[in-house]
């Protein structure tokens, strides 16, 4: 896809996403999930059934997928679906962030998830903001029988707030390589799984950078992993600032702890936007001009 046109698809499936809450974009990485699916082929037949009706008991999950295949980086980094995101949550955020990779086989027999809306996890205002977008990658054909995550048309923003819901759930069949897309505000959940088969895929979600994530990146992929990855990955995963001086370390963006261990003390540097940055040098200029913080005279000795 060369660069107008994705920028223009950019546009065209962010104006799809906000105005039903989901959008599926068919065929965007197949021999990718492949790989990925190949790779982790050991971590699902390891990785124990999960505990609680939420998570489901037939269900396996586990998360750090960067950590267990190079392939996983495609997924979160891939420049249509990133450049999707930033559109969505730019209003509210200076940066985006990785909130979660998961990847999660629903074997047979799977009852169907309480449908939910992932923003909830986060106790701020409804119908104002969206926190988050998820991206659902199966790995297998994902169908109604085998569990298809069922999606609630246009349930999300201020619709979020009513009690109940209008539209009727629809599940998303799709094949390996597509890419399921729905807002944090969206209402959805697991199918139930009917077949005699697990369907496998991976959700892969970014949320707005000033959030606490659902995975705790800085133990998902601490320094010495963080290390080894691209400079704008390692920034996506938690190694950068989000203005004014959120996630810091000593004063300074925590990328710093990529090049090693810092020799001495650190300089706490003004990590701000640039409202703020005018604000604070008008200020610091008044102040400066009056005499109670005016610099003291020195004089000198002849």
């Amino acid at each position: 896809m060369n660069k107008p046109d994705f920028q223009d698809g950019a546009e065209h499936w962010s104006e799809r996403l906000l105005a039903d809450g989901y959008c599926v974009i068919p065929n965007l990485v197949p021999k990718t999930v492949a790989a990925l699916d190949h790779d982790l082929a050991l971590d699902f037949e390891s990785a124990p059934f999960c505990s609680g009706g939420f998570y489901g008991a037939r269900t396996k999950r586990f998360g750090r997928l960067l950590t267990r295949s190079c392939h996983a980086r495609t997924l979160v980094q891939h420049p249509l679906v990133t450049a999707i995101v930033e559109r969505v949550l730019a209003p509210w955020c200076d940066t985006i962030q990785l909130n979660l990779t998961q990847a999660i086989e629903l074997h047979a027999g799977a009852l169907p998830q309480l449908p939910h809306r992932d923003q909830d996890m986060w106790r701020g205002a409804i119908g104002e903001i969206e926190y988050l977008v998820n991206v659902m990658w199966p790995f297998t054909p994902y169908t109604r029988e085998n569990g298809a995550t069922l999606v609630w048309p246009e349930s999300h923003g201020l619709r979020a707030l009513a009690p109940s819901v209008e539209s009727s759930e629809v599940a998303i069949e799709m094949e390996p390589g597509s890419a399921l897309l729905f807002l944090g505000s969206t209402l959805h959940g697991a199918g139930g799984n009917e077949s005699a088969a697990a369907r496998r895929g991976a959700i892969v979600s970014y949320c707005l950078g000033w959030l606490k994530p659902y995975e705790n990146q800085w133990l998902a992929y601490p320094p010495e992993v963080a290390a080894r990855f691209p400079a704008d990955l390692a920034a996506l995963v938690g190694y950068r600032q989000h203005r004014p001086n959120l996630g810091n370390y000593e004063g300074q963006c925590p990328s710093i702890l990529l090049r090693g261990e810092p020799c001495g003390p650190l300089q706490a540097m003004d990590a701000l936007r640039p409202d703020q940055e005018a604000l604070v040098e008008a200020f610091v200029a008044d102040q400066l001009r009056s005499a109670r913080y005016a610099m003291p005279h020195v004089s000198r000795a002849v």
